[in-house]
């Protein structure tokens, strides 16, 4: 079993289990769940740098990046940078997040935050919507097509908007959904995780103009996001570059400086 097998094998049985903790009549009735969503395909649309922030306290391939800092600090740092967006990753067990960090991150900051996890049932876009989040990911190497409609479809008539992440041209052809508003490529191969950057520059033209396009992982530097813009590429998630640091907003306002000067 892979370590995404794993993930997602686990991932099920914690489902199950909120469910019977939390029904969907509690989620409803959370003070989040009526309140107007921020899109993150406009911000992207309107932006020089592009950059969706992240905050990322370790992963399976990293081990501990950053347990450190507070996640309002880092929330509002990231904001005071100018980022379009904040990545929020939720899963416990593999990447240290909760549903607490979704719910501090929208008191914390005024733009659209993506609930980042491994959505496999609609009760988790329900989840999203009542803890703030603004764009959820599916992941098309976990998903078939038909339950990547049904997700996405539900997750409009929450006024979410979706981040559709994919890896390879096959898993690409099945994901050509109206439903979807940004369309990321994962540099990461997430088999062996490695990464290469290769990987968005090959699929960047079987890309429908309709979708936003971003590039997920693996950037480093500016100089990869100054080439993937020629690609056509609109958005651009940062993790690890940021939370590595002593200062991650810092280091994202430094990052997004250097990109817009260039622009």
């Amino acid at each position: 079993m892979s370590i995404l097998e794993k993930i997602i094998f686990d991932k099920k049985i914690e489902v199950r289990i909120k469910k019977n903790l939390f029904p969907v009549k509690c989620l409803e009735k959370f003070p989040l769940f009526e309140r107007k969503t921020i899109s993150l395909s406009k911000t992207l649309n309107k932006s020089n740098s592009g950059i969706i922030a992240e905050h990322k306290r370790r992963s399976p391939s990293k081990q501990i990046i950053n347990n450190s800092h507070s996640l309002i600090d880092v929330v509002k740092g990231y904001e005071s940078s100018g980022v379009c967006g904040v990545s929020i990753l939720t899963d416990q067990k593999y990447f240290g997040g909760s549903l607490e960090d979704l719910n501090i991150a929208r008191a914390s900051t005024n733009q659209s935050i993506l609930r980042k996890d491994f959505i496999v049932d609609e009760y988790q876009i329900l989840e999203s919507k009542a803890h703030g989040a603004d764009v959820i990911l599916l992941i098309a190497s976990v998903l078939n097509k038909s339950q990547i409609k049904n997700l996405s479809d539900f997750a409009k008539t929450l006024d979410l908007e979706v981040l559709l992440e994919i890896h390879d041209l096959d898993e690409l052809k099945k994901t050509i959904i109206s439903s979807i508003d940004l369309l990321g490529v994962n540099n990461r191969n997430l088999k062996n995780f490695e990464i290469d950057l290769k990987t968005s520059k090959k699929l960047a033209k079987e890309i429908p103009n309709e979708f936003i396009k971003v590039s997920e992982s693996g950037i480093s530097n500016t100089n990869s996001i100054i080439e993937l813009k020629k690609y056509g590429y609109k958005g651009f998630l940062v993790g690890e570059t940021f939370m590595k640091t002593n200062n991650p907003g810092k280091a994202a306002y430094k990052f997004i400086k250097t990109i817009e000067s260039e622009f």
